[in-house]
């Protein structure tokens, strides 16, 4: 099978995935559009930002599986691969350290303002009286929006920090809060207005986009801070600038609503400003995850991925399979492990039309005997069941209707 990296991909994985039965193919300058001419005789495709689009998928006949090494998959037509049974897997969680870390990085960076006063210096200006006004952080309150692996890691070191930690995301109960030693609110609403630091660790889908509104700014208290390492559009970029030069907020990115594509320019900098108000923004150019230690992580979790897939196979971290199949119906079939006794039951259930939506097989000790557990669309019929049973080879079948389900 030919495996394809169309991204940079850490060299140490590159070593590692060689040594499995696989021709190894390394393509880090692909684009979009190269891509969907690249995918012919590729067996399994590993990307990062490199756009997975439906045509590319369409014109991969023997594509089995697509490894998106980080945490986010929008960039995948992950629909048109499971109209083609292709498997889709991430690496998530593995960037969380380094992500937190920034956050907090920044969150100094704007209470101390680091940034203004490192330009000062190199500038041969001694401002000693300027850049010793920080307010300090220990005792206020950072609201957490979204509290999945980033999150968590932001809250456990902004405890370090003496900061105190509310959080809040659609899944997250008042049990789990006390649970995981954060405080709960109740909506993003809540959340900032108990506050002082709203820092966003949220996916960017149609009910999040613009989240952090003028409503939510304004419940922020002045010279609050606001922390965005996640997706821009998270937030209302005209109500927040509007705070920064009212309100005195302060804000650290890491995203942008237009950043650069294969250029070095960035044309965005009239948002990184300095207002009169004690508003200030910082930023930095999307590299929140971008450490050789998280960069290790998202390889050897993709190299992980792989080796299941083709060793044992199995997908770790597949986001397309259906967690809740339609299945009604469990068939359990005791039976010897001969040739050829599965493909006869599988023709009879074909044969009444019933559909087999998931499979496993077990084979015991000594090789003699397997159970096999299919799970059905339909009832089979007594019929059915008397045609299972009436060969030699098979030993016991049950039928379960599914809790739940049925």
């Amino acid at each position: 099978m030919r495996l394809l990296i169309a991204d940079k991909l850490h060299p140490r994985a590159i070593e590692e995935l060689r040594t499995l039965p696989l021709e190894v193919v390394y393509e880090p300058e692909l684009t979009k559009e190269s891509l969907e001419k690249r995918l012919q005789g590729i067996g399994i495709l590993v990307v990062r930002s490199t756009e997975v689009t439906a045509a590319a998928i369409e014109n991969a006949k023997q594509l089995n599986l697509i490894v998106r090494a980080g945490a986010s998959y929008s960039t995948i037509d992950v629909r048109a691969a499971s109209k083609r049974g292709i498997y889709v897997a991430n690496c998530p969680g593995k960037n969380a350290s380094a992500v937190a870390e920034l956050v907090l990085g920044l969150v100094v960076s704007l209470d101390r303002r680091i940034p203004d006063a490192v330009a000062s210096l190199r500038a041969g200006k001694w401002e000693r009286q300027e850049y010793g006004k920080a307010e300090g952080l220990s005792g206020k309150t950072i609201g957490i929006a979204g509290l999945g692996a980033i999150g968590r890691e932001v809250a456990q070191r902004a405890r370090c920090l003496g900061l105190n930690v509310i959080a809040w995301s659609r899944s997250l109960t008042p049990m789990r809060a006390t649970e995981l030693g954060v405080g709960y609110a109740s909506s993003i609403e809540d959340l900032a207005a108990r506050s002082q630091i709203l820092t966003l660790h949220l996916a960017l889908v149609e009910r999040t986009r613009r989240i952090v509104n003028r409503r939510v700014l304004d419940l922020l208290p002045e010279r609050a801070m606001l922390i965005n390492t996640a997706r821009a559009d998270l937030v209302d970029q005209e109500a927040m600038l509007e705070a920064v030069e009212k309100r005195g907020l302060r804000v650290g990115l890491d995203v942008f609503a237009d950043e650069p594509r294969g250029s070095r320019t960035f044309a965005g900098t009239d948002v990184l400003r300095v207002s009169p108000s004690g508003g200030l923004v910082y930023g930095t150019p999307h590299i929140a995850a971008a450490t050789d230690q998280a960069q290790l992580a998202i390889a050897a979790e993709t190299v992980r991925v792989i080796r299941a897939f083709l060793l044992e196979a199995k997908v770790p971290n597949v986001i397309n399979v259906s967690s809740s199949a339609a299945a009604r119906f469990q068939l359990a079939i005791r039976m010897l492990d001969k040739v050829g006794t599965f493909a006869n039951v599988l023709a009879v259930l074909k044969r009444h039309g019933i559909n087999v939506e998931e499979v496993s097989n077990t084979v015991f000790e000594g090789g003699v005997a397997a159970c096999a557990s299919l799970r059905l669309l339909s009832r089979p019929t007594e019929a059915c069941l008397a045609e299972i049973k009436a060969f030699d080879e098979v030993l016991h079948v049950d039928l379960v209707t599914l809790p739940m389900l049925a």
